[in-house]
Order: structure tokens, then C-alpha cells, then sequence
């Protein structure tokens, strides 16, 4: 019975649409699934409010581990062109379990965000648009917010190519609202016309250890975070041009225009607003943006709050995709039902998975906010653990996978080994002190205890405690993706010379 039901799989026939998009669209793609508009407009804040002028500086230090990490998913999708990223490569590396848990975290971190973003971006476009009215009214943004996710998810599955056309549109948007606040920010301050406290902007701002101590650590937890979501390119490669190399470097590459955006925002932002403004607002996360928007740019605020708009529209389609095409990978090595599987003949996607993950964001949403708006916020917070935890094996899988390719070259040691190891204990050290943070039941946005721990705690152990049981269920019911799993490691596999799995 195990047997009938992994082999009804999807004819041999049926594969995503190759060469669908180019460099440029894996990279744009990978831009807008980190929403730097709303990353950075949800953190600056509070990073402030922790580390002062040094903000800038956070946006630096939180860039290295991205950065490694980013060098180990373009070595790995080298040798493996697989949508399902660190879940087929784990699999490969460490074998059926580690790789079913990253693929797991991968899924669930889509089902916990599409909602909050599909949110964050009707209720700016309504402030931005006029309808405040509408922004405060519960039962319309909730509306609005499903609406928009099963528009998003349409275009999903309509076609890779006519999504990447949507992000080229918002990215252009996003990037030049934001550069428009940054000029008009930083023009105030010099010519001494802002209505806030502002400081002239200063080198040393970048200097990541000004502040020091416990509070740059806290700083690090949130600055590491906004840079989540630049994968969503490599999770493209089977429907990407060239597609051994062009998703990792597109990859890449988003992790250092984010660092620019970030750091100049930042910049524009501290100098502005002044730290004090910005650490007695820093409750107010997103919002800040729609505060300071009014403060420098008065009757066009509008382009600032467009800006987080589109941004968190974009992350909306973008974050469905990691999460649909990993689901598609792990149905297709019978670690998830084969229904999961399905590609739509006529557009080529992933349709039954992306719907999927829509319907489970969507149910998500609506749930966690009839308890309360706080803890969708302590659901989002959660995200740091699945983050942390599938970054980290990446990396730890990267130098598993090339062990015998590591002391070939200076090169290969420090790129494929040294790099993603470091990246990984960053990412493991701050997931122990995310974990340490969140058991504190006054560090969530509830503010309430559940089990004697945060909310954000407890949801993140609720979600790797189900994987686990569904895994254990399955593995059960189908035990060949447990039995039939790829070898860990095949010596033949170098770096440059790539093939995929059948």
C-alpha cells in the first residue's frame, strides 16, 4: 500500500517551464522576497533603540553571515539544480531526516509571513491612497488581505514569467520611493530644514561594535533577519537560463544590493529622525515609516508609504514560491504525497502546492488575528528559529557535501568550507540567543505567557514539534524517500561541474 502511493507521481513529462527567466529576474526576484521597503521600515526602530547611531553599522555585521551563507547555496545549487534547495541538498549531504526537517522550516516560514506581508501592504496602499478610515477597520483590511493573497497566488501560478514581470514593476517602485525619501531626508539635514532632532551623518556610524554588549546582540537578531528571503532566486533554478550558476549569483548578488539599500536608508533615516525620535517610536516597527514620511516629505508621504506598499506586495508573490517549489521537490522524492507534486500542464508551475501554501497562510492569518493582532506579530517573531535553523544546515551542508573538494584549493577552503561553517555558527549562536530571548514571555508582543514561556517560543516549538510527527507519520505510511534517498556524497561532484539527480 506504501508503495501504490509515492509511485502515483506526476507523468516523467511534466517539468517546471526551463529557461522561463533570466539573471536579472532571478535577481530582482530575490531583491523583493526580502521586502527591504518594509525589513527595514520594521527594524530601524528598534535597532536604533538598542544601538543608536550604529544602526548603520548592524546592517553590516548582519550582512556577513547572509553573505556566507549566500556563497554556500551557489555552490551547492552548482552540483544540484534541484527547486527544492536545502531540502535536496541536505538530503544529499546528511541524509533523509536533516533534509525533510529544512524543507519543512522552509514551508512553514511561507505560511507565517505571507499573511502579515499580504497585510502590511493593503494597509499602507490604503493610508497611501487616502482611506484611513479603511487601514483601521478590521474586517475591511482582512478582506482586502485575502483578496490580495489569492490574486498573488494566481500569478504564481499563471506563469514564472509573468511574476518576474510583476516584480520588475515593484522593484522599480520600491527602489525609487525609497531613493526619493533618502535624498529628500538627507538634503533636510544638511540644509538644516528638518523638523526633527537631525545629526549630520558620520563614518563611524558603520562601526558595528560602538555600542557593544548585550544590546548589539539583541541588534544583530533583528539586523540578520531582514535579509531573509534572498534564496527565493535559487529556488527558481529549474526555471532559470543558465541555470548552474545564474540563480547563485543572482543570489549573491541580492545580499549586497540589500547591504547598500539597507545601509543607505539607514543612514538617511538615523540622520533625519535623530535616535532619540526614532527610540521613543520604536513600537510603532512599520509604522515609522508613515511617521517619518509625513515629517520629511509632508504632502507627498504618499511616496514613502507606496514604497512599503509594494514592498511587502512583492515579498507576498515572492514568498510563496520558496515555499510551493519546496513542496513540489520533496513530493517528487516521495517525501510529501505525490498530490503535491502536480504541475499544471498549461503554465508549468507548481499549482497544487502553491495553492496549498496560500490556503494554510490564509487560514494562518485569520486565525491568529481573532486572537489577537499581537500575536500574528509573536508568529512572525517565531521566524527567526526556522530562519536560523534552515541558513545554518545550508551551510553545514555545503562543507559535508564538498569535504573531498576542500583542501584541493586556498579557494575552495575558505569558499566551500571555512565560509558556510562560520556563516553556520553565527546563525547557530543566534539562534540560541533567539531562543534564550523568546522564553521571556515580557520580550513578545503579547506580553502574556503561554506554557510558561513567549508566544513567539512556543509557536516555533509547535511548528517543529508537528514537522517532526508528520515526518515520523509519513515515513511510516511511505518509507521510500527514507529508503531511496540519494548517497551523501559523490566524489565525481566538483565545483563547476554540475549535474542534476533523476
Amino acid at each position: 500500500m506504501a508503495k501504490d502511493i509515492t509511485d502515483a507521481g506526476p507523468p516523467p513529462s511534466a517539468s517546471l517551464k526551463p529557461n522561463a527567466i533570466g539573471f536579472l529576474d532571478a535577481l530582482v526576484i530575490g531583491l523583493n522576497a526580502t521586502s527591504p521597503a518594509y525589513s527595514v521600515a520594521a527594524v530601524i526602530g528598534p535597532v536604533v533603540a538598542l544601538v543608536g547611531i550604529y544602526a548603520p553599522g548592524v546592517m553590516v555585521a548582519s550582512f556577513v553571515p547572509m553573505l556566507l551563507i549566500a556563497s554556500a547555496f551557489y555552490y551547492l545549487n552548482k552540483v544540484d539544480q534541484d527547486c527544492g534547495t536545502t531540502f535536496s541538498w541536505v538530503t544529499r549531504a546528511m541524509g533523509p531526516w536533516a533534509g525533510w526537517m529544512g524543507g519543512w522550516a522552509i514551508t512553514m516560514t511561507g505560511v507565517l509571513v505571507v499573511g502579515s506581508l499580504a497585510d502590511v501592504a493593503v494597509t499602507f496602499f490604503l493610508l497611501a491612497v487616502g482611506l484611513d478610515s479603511w487601514a483601521d477597520n478590521d474586517v475591511v483590511r482582512q478582506v482586502l488581505t485575502v483578496l490580495l493573497i489569492l490574486v498573488m497566488t494566481a500569478v504564481c501560478v499563471i506563469g514564472i514569467d509573468v511574476s518576474a514581470k510583476v516584480q520588475n514593476v515593484l522593484i522599480l517602485a520600491q527602489v525609487a520611493c525609497l531613493l526619493v525619501f533618502a535624498v529628500v531626508a538627507l538634503y533636510r539635514v544638511y540644509a538644516d530644514t528638518g523638523t526633527l532632532d537631525s545629526i549630520e551623518p558620520e563614518f563611524g556610524w558603520l562601526d558595528p561594535f560602538g555600542a557593544g554588549g548585550a544590546s548589539l546582540t539583541a541588534a544583530l537578531l533583528l539586523g540578520v533577519f531582514i535579509y531573509w528571503g534572498w534564496e527565493s532566486a535559487v529556488n527558481l533554478t529549474e526555471e532559470t537560463e543558465d541555470s548552474a550558476t545564474a540563480p547563485g549569483k543572482a543570489a549573491v548578488w541580492s545580499t549586497v544590493l540589500l547591504l547598500v539599500t539597507y545601509v543607505a536608508v539607514g543612514f538617511a533615516v538615523v540622520a533625519y529622525a535623530g535616535t532619540a525620535y526614532l527610540a521613543e517610536n520604536a513600537a510603532e516597527e512599520e509604522f515609522i515609516f508613515a511617521l517619518l514620511a509625513e515629517e520629511a516629505m509632508g504632502g507627498w508621504d504618499w511616496v514613502v508609504l507606496l514604497a512599503v506598499s509594494t514592498s511587502a506586495l512583492a515579498s507576498t508573490q515572492t514568498t510563496i514560491i520558496p515555499a510551493s517549489r519546496t513542496g513540489l521537490s520533496m513530493a517528487r522524492r516521495h517525501a510529501l504525497p505525490a498530490h503535491f507534486g502536480r504541475i499544471n500542464p498549461r503554465f508549468r508551475t507548481p499549482d497544487v502546492s502553491t495553492w496549498w501554501v496560500a490556503g494554510i497562510a490564509i487560514v494562518w492569518y485569520l486565525v491568529l488575528y481573532q486572537i489577537s493582532e499581537n500575536a500574528l506579530f509573536d508568529s512572525l517573531t517565531a521566524l527567526s528559529l526556522l530562519i536560523a535553523f534552515y541558513y545554518a544546515l545550508t551551510g553545514v551542508a555545503c562543507a559535508v557535501y564538498y569535504r573531498r573538494q576542500l583542501t584541493r584549493s586556498v579557494r575552495n577552503f575558505f569558499l566551500i568550507g571555512l565560509g558556510p561553517l562560520i556563516g553556520a555558527g553565527l546563525l547557530a549562536w543566534l539562534l540560541v540567543e533567539s531562543v534564550a530571548d523568546m522564553s521571556d514571555p515580557a520580550n513578545s508582543y503579547s506580553g502574556v505567557s503561554w506554557f510558561g514561556l513567549g508566544p513567539p517560543l512556543v509557536i516555533g516549538i509547535g511548528i517543529v514539534a508537528a514537522g517532526v510527527i508528520i515526518m515520523v507519520v509519513w515515513r511510516l505510511m511511505a518509507p521510500v524517500f527514507w529508503s531511496e534517498h540519494p548517497s551523501v556524497v559523490d566524489p565525481g561532484l566538483v565545483p563547476g561541474k554540475h549535474g542534476k539527480e533523476s
